[in-house]
């Protein structure tokens, strides 16, 4: 089945210069980039991705919103939509255990996760979507349908008129 899956290579990722890494190791999957770029997350995005733990794991929804967000390594991430047969399981076989001390030592998770003892936050450079109902949630949180290459939701048009930067 033709899916999408978020990635996200967290800060720590990017600090530890593991980007290319990365992204040479999700090639294996054979899946088509349709989106990517490098984003300071600001906290009502980091807070709107998470919002699960926040009635979940409350006690660790604030480490994680402030480790996504870039409070303890690097104020950016790289965001990717990957898009292709089976993305999501694809994807999450590479990266591993959402545990970087559960992760098979083969996967990106294990090769390159840890547990920050300080804040108690899994370290594990990379964020995948779980499945694509949550894919859809997360790429449309991230993503404007004008970044992507393919249109892979349906979209509508609005008229908005609103203030934005151009170059001089």
């Amino acid at each position: 089945m033709i899916q999408q899956c978020l990635v996200i290579i967290k800060p720590d990722g990017l600090l530890k210069s593991l980007t290319g890494n990365i992204i040479s190791v999700l090639s294996e999957t054979k899946l088509k980039i349709v989106g990517a770029k490098v984003i300071k997350v600001p906290r009502e995005l980091a807070e709107k991705h998470y919002e699960n733990l926040k009635k979940d794991k409350p006690n660790v929804f604030e480490n994680v919103v402030n480790y996504i967000m870039g409070k303890y390594h690097t104020e950016r991430v790289f965001a990717l939509v990957y898009h292709g047969e089976d993305a999501t399981e694809k994807i999450r076989k590479i990266c591993g255990a959402t545990n970087p001390e559960e992760a098979d030592s083969v996967t990106i998770r294990g090769k390159y996760g840890r547990i920050n003892s300080k804040t108690q936050v899994f370290e594990n450079v990379i964020h995948a979507s779980a499945n694509p109902e949550e894919a859809e949630r997360e790429i449309k949180l991230w993503f404007k349908p004008e970044e992507l290459t393919e249109l892979i939701y349906p979209v509508k048009k609005e008229t908005k008129t609103e203030e934005v930067s151009v170059w001089k």
